[in-house]
């Protein structure tokens, strides 16, 4: 064989090698492509076919809510539990008919600031509770007593209105303490 032919010889070798190694190389590209899609799909649910992100509609309930007597014609504070067995939601709004304003609040270490929304997480609750989040509650109809109950609205972004009474305890009340 002539040292043209070797030459000749390496080269075919040489690009049959490098044409099965790009291929390779795509086929690999093409499922590890496609194999990360397939992942970040059942990270983020399937839209609705029953996914692991779908968790459908809110299932809301109210529980352990008390208001502390307010100081005579003071403001008041208001606590309680939104459970949810089901899909995320947002407490957009709080309203009474027996009070002018509710509002709802996030208190830090030093500040207290009024907020416009509270996310209801997906199988989680919402806890509003002393030195966290709360309701402010102002402009009482009638002064509240002990034992009394306040009627409060609870408006959710996607769950509409409950209406809860929440009963008027002493100031010193903590739910699950006897």
């Amino acid at each position: 064989m002539t040292e043209r032919s070797e030459v000749t010889i390496e080269r075919s070798v040489s690009t049959t090698g490098s044409r099965r190694f790009r291929r390779s190389a795509l086929v690999g590209a093409v499922v590890a492509t496609a194999l990360g899609g397939g992942a970040i799909l059942a990270a983020c649910g399937t839209g609705g076919q029953g996914g692991a992100g779908d968790a459908g509609p809110a299932k809301l309930s109210v529980a352990d809510s008390y208001i502390p007597l307010p100081p005579a014609g003071g403001m008041g504070a208001g606590y309680l539990t939104v459970r949810n067995d089901g899909g995320p939601d947002q407490l957009v709004k709080v309203t009474s008919p027996a009070a002018d304003s509710v509002t709802m609040h996030r208190s830090t270490a030093s500040t207290m600031e009024q907020v416009s929304s509270l996310d209801v997480p997906a199988h989680g609750a919402l806890q509003l509770a002393r030195g966290g989040t709360h309701l402010m509650i102002m402009g009482w109809q009638k002064a509240p007593a002990l034992g009394d109950e306040l009627e409060l609205d609870l408006t959710f972004a996607k769950s509409g209105t409950i209406s809860v009474k929440v009963p008027v305890k002493e100031l010193t009340y903590r739910p699950g303490q006897s």
